[in-house]
């Protein structure tokens, strides 16, 4: 007897612009813009269907796995629950029938490391589960449940962005109001592509963070009214607005600026955000040719980005090569969340 399997992927996104704009409360208050593109780096997931009424969990990646009785819920303990969460709402929302199923997992980058790996995980695991019960989802419509399970049933915090540009892919200007979220697809000339794919260096410092600590001292300082920080994310939003004009009229020369712009607000936003190492490897990179660059997600550790006009990326990466992290190579990738059966 043939087994069926499904399987789904979704890209992990580098953000270019507006980081931090798509967070709770700023975001409900003063409303987010924030610019990403998704890479050939993605979030797998798969679900194979079995005889027994069990359901297994592992993520290949981190090499965890559990095993239940076959049941309506699963237990939310620390362990495995971002798969949990999303069996747990899609059984509650859609009903599922009772057949035993192994769900796996895989991410082409570790956790913690900026470049939005929960969040897409949870995309592509609610991507596997469309398409085995065939649910009528559009893009908006994953996105979202893909934040709800994450933010209220798990109560995990952080923005709005990933989600989105993991069920969408491609070059997006994104716009947040309060529960609103609209997804402005850039069509951006390839050439431009082609040259700012060749010119940002993504680099992994070796060190991964809670994005979650960060998360939650940004958000406080919007809470208790601090100018500093909410005067930093204004101009973040800004910045999003520069960048996406800079992308669509071809002054590629302006984006290291632009990156270094948000940089320096960025770490106004809330503490922790950078720190001696990432100062000191950012100040490296400008020395060596580097424009601007920025610190991946939520900050902290995990990936950084630079902008290297003309030839410079050769200098940049023999540099970075010194602070005992790694260059990783990638392409943008138009395509969002995808799912197929077998």
């Amino acid at each position: 007897m043939t087994k069926s399997i499904y399987r789904s992927k979704a890209p992990l996104r580098i953000g270019l612009a507006g980081g931090g704009t798509d967070v709770s409360p700023y975001s409900d208050l003063y409303g987010g813009a924030i610019l990403n593109a998704t890479v050939s780096l993605f979030a797998y997931a798969n679900i194979e269907l079995i005889e027994e009424k069990k359901i297994y969990l592992q993520t290949m990646d981190r090499q965890e796995e559990q095993q239940f009785d076959w049941s309506r819920e699963l237990p939310i303990d620390g362990k495995l629950d971002l798969l949990k969460g999303v069996y747990n709402r899609i059984q509650r929302q859609y009903g599922m029938p009772e057949t035993g199923f192994k769900l796996s997992t895989y991410v082409d980058a570790p956790a913690g490391s900026g470049l939005g790996t929960s969040s897409t995980l949870v995309v592509a695991i609610v991507g596997v589960f469309a398409e085995m019960l065939r649910l009528p989802l559009g893009e908006y419509d994953i996105a979202h449940l893909a934040y709800e399970i994450e933010r209220n049933d798990l109560a995990m915090a952080g923005g709005k962005q990933d989600q989105y540009a993991a069920t969408f892919g491609g070059v997006n200007y994104m716009e947040f109001y309060g529960e609103n979220v609209v997804v402005n697809p850039l069509r951006i000339k390839q050439q431009y592509l082609f040259e700012l794919e060749n010119n940002l260096v993504l680099y992994y410092t070796a060190t991964s963070r809670e994005s979650a600590k960060i998360i939650e001292k940004q958000s406080q300082n919007v809470v208790s009214k601090k100018e500093k920080p909410i005067d930093a994310m204004h101009q973040l939003k800004h910045q999003a607005q520069l960048m996406k004009e800079a992308l669509l009229k071809g002054r590629l020369h302006e984006i290291g600026e632009i990156l270094d712009f948000g940089f320096q607000q960025k770490k106004q936003m809330a503490e922790g955000i950078s720190n001696t190492l990432m100062d000191e490897i950012y100040e490296a990179a400008k020395k060596a040719g580097a424009t601007g660059g920025k610190i991946s997600g939520a900050g902290g550790g995990g990936f950084m980005t630079f902008y290297c006009p003309a030839n410079t990326k050769y200098k940049v990466i023999e540099t970075l090569n010194t602070f005992g992290g790694f260059v990783k190579n990638y392409q943008f990738v138009d395509h969002g969340l995808t799912g197929w059966s077998i």
